[in-house]
């Protein structure tokens, strides 16, 4: 009887820690699995957002599931300026705009300048004209537009018209604009900021994502009654110890989203082309010129056969067809929306007006190098530091401004923002994947690019070097423009020279998708132009983009 009683016991003692082994090796979301220690202790410790399920989707944008395609595949190539090889390339998945951006979304964003930075004040008053659309795009010598240069930007009867007479520079600025504003409402809604906060925006007193993240204490110029929770509608965890947890939201929140920018090419022509619905598991079924099924630019449904699929100029002379039945609805832009989407649901990738993408202009498409999310462009940066490791924060004081080439002067920087320097040895030293900031030349065609490149390259001119020799490559105009010390007036000397042979440089962007103004030919998704970043038309406008956390599919991957 003693026996079987001990054995009894032991059995159980076994089992108990058997249990014990079993839940220390369990899967326990508020424990690390890194040292078992608890996850968002309220007496401190380690905090992290583990309920995050999936990024929500920024207002204006549609979720683009990324995927392998042929960028570059045009089925015409009546121009024979070999700028389009087919390649194949890889796009993460990331979002963008379901339209382009409107007449009505930019004047917001010109109210805010105007309400922030009062151009009244001679501080301030290039910021809101830096900012302004070039409405004289629509002049024409030999034609009248009068109606359009007074009428398109402001009246509502455009307001969701695609706002045109926008830089590639203006477009990146809207687009940083647009980020800081999302963030700032989500922050609100989750109670970090005080509400409403954003209406009492001021020039020393304003909200900058990356001054959020970086120095939370510095947004809105230290304002403790908009950025100190303890004061507001969300109250931190304060420990047992007394010390304050969860009083700033961090990248770990999940709630600071991705920044709002300008696609790249290839995300740019990989969503216009909507391949999604024409699959055969992992093979494309056939090919498709326009965003649209089929070859032709007229709908063949039955109760619409017979319309035109999109906004462009159908021949010399004609910018929308007979009036009445079977016409395009337009004869310069469109209204938004005016035409069905294609698979993605985004309009107007074909015609309307074309669209700037964030890469600088080569003749080529170097995918022997990357066929992974390919973009030509990057400049890397880094905050500035102060001489006590603090950023360095921008104050109204402190702005500096550029003279563009066509004399147009621009904000570089705003109050609030972390000001950017480039990035030095510290950041390349013994690095494989990049050696210095600036990469707009790497392998674009010329000496430094070439296979038979060696020893002849001047190591201590470095980047200097390998610039003159793009500018030999790309010989195009270099019209210089100054400013008189003593008049205060600019100077604007044209290049006359007769030896240029290029129109290319690294401030040329590539804009995509053809126009009102453009034919047919232009509206394949795979057509690539250049213009200056720094002028403007009244055929080219924006849509921005936004790239994407976690899961390359949204709400798990379905069978089609």
């Amino acid at each position: 009887m003693k026996n079987v009683l001990n054995l009894r016991i032991l059995l159980a003692l076994m089992i108990s820690l058997t249990i014990v082994g079993c839940s220390r090796n369990s899967r326990d979301k508020n424990s690390s699995r890194a040292t078992g220690w608890k996850i968002n202790d309220k007496n401190g410790g380690f905090q992290y957002n583990d309920k995050f399920q999936e990024q929500e989707t920024g207002p204006g944008l549609v979720f683009i599931e990324g995927g392998t395609f042929t960028m570059g595949k045009v089925q015409d190539d009546v121009m024979h300026d070999w700028n389009n090889s087919p390649n194949q390339q890889h796009v993460q998945s990331f979002y963008m705009d379901e339209t382009e951006v409107t007449n009505k979304m930019y004047t917001e964003y010109l109210d805010w300048i105007k309400r922030t930075y009062p151009p009244e004040e001679e501080n301030f008053r290039l910021i809101y004209q830096g900012a302004l659309p070039d409405t004289l795009v629509w002049r024409n010598r030999l034609g009248y537009a009068e109606m359009m240069t007074e009428n398109y930007l402001r009246h509502p009867g455009y307001g969701e018209y695609p706002v045109v007479g926008v830089s590639w520079i203006q477009a990146v600025e809207f687009a940083n604009w647009r980020t800081d504003r999302v963030v700032e409402m989500d922050l609100q809604n989750a109670g970090y900021l005080e509400r409403d906060s954003h209406l009492t925006s001021s020039a020393d007193s304003n909200f900058n994502t990356d001054t959020y993240i970086n120095a939370p204490t510095l947004t809105y110029g230290g304002n403790d009654s908009i950025i100190n929770p303890e004061k507001g509608r969300r109250r931190p965890t304060v420990t047992a110890a007394g010390d304050t947890i969860n009083q700033y939201a961090r990248r770990e929140s999940g709630l600071i989203s991705p920044d709002y920018r300008l696609p790249t090419e290839a995300e740019w022509e990989y969503a216009a082309l909507g391949l999604s619905e024409l699959r055969s598991y992992n093979v494309y079924r056939g090919r498709k010129k326009y965003p649209w099924d089929g070859q032709y630019t007229r709908s063949g449904q039955r109760k619409t056969r017979g319309d035109q699929l999109a906004n462009f100029k159908q021949g010399k002379g004609d910018y929308g067809g007979i009036a009445g039945w079977s016409d395009d609805g337009a004869d310069i832009t469109a209204e938004v929306m005016s035409y069905e989407p294609n698979d993605y649901g985004l309009y107007d990738m074909a015609g309307n007006v074309a669209e700037w993408v964030a890469d600088v202009y080569r003749p080529i498409v170097d995918d022997e190098f990357s066929d992974f999310n390919y973009y030509r462009g990057n400049v890397y940066t880094k905050n500035s530091i102060n001489e006590d490791g603090t950023v360095k924060v921008v104050t109204p004081e402190e702005i500096v401004y550029d003279t563009l080439s066509n004399g147009q002067i621009i904000a570089r920087n705003l109050p609030g923002e972390i000001l950017q320097v480039p990035i030095d040895e510290n950041e390349t030293y013994l690095r494989t994947n990049f050696q210095r900031s600036d990469n707009r030349n790497f392998r674009d065609g010329d000496t430094r690019s070439s296979r038979n490149y060696a020893t002849d390259f001047d190591e201590e001119e470095g980047e200097e070097s390998e610039l003159a020799m793009t500018k030999k490559m790309y010989n195009s105009p270099r019209h210089s423009i100054d400013v008189d010390s003593a008049s205060g007036k600019l100077v604007k000397e044209y290049d006359t020279s007769d030896q240029r042979t290029s129109l290319i440089n690294d401030e040329v962007r590539v804009y995509k998708g053809g126009s009102w103004r453009d034919r047919a030919y232009w509206i394949d998704p795979a057509q690539r132009r250049y213009f200056p970043q720094d002028m403007a038309t009244d055929y080219i406008g924006f849509r921005c983009a936004m790239s994407r956390v976690g899961s390359k599919s949204q709400g798990g991957k379905k069978r089609n």
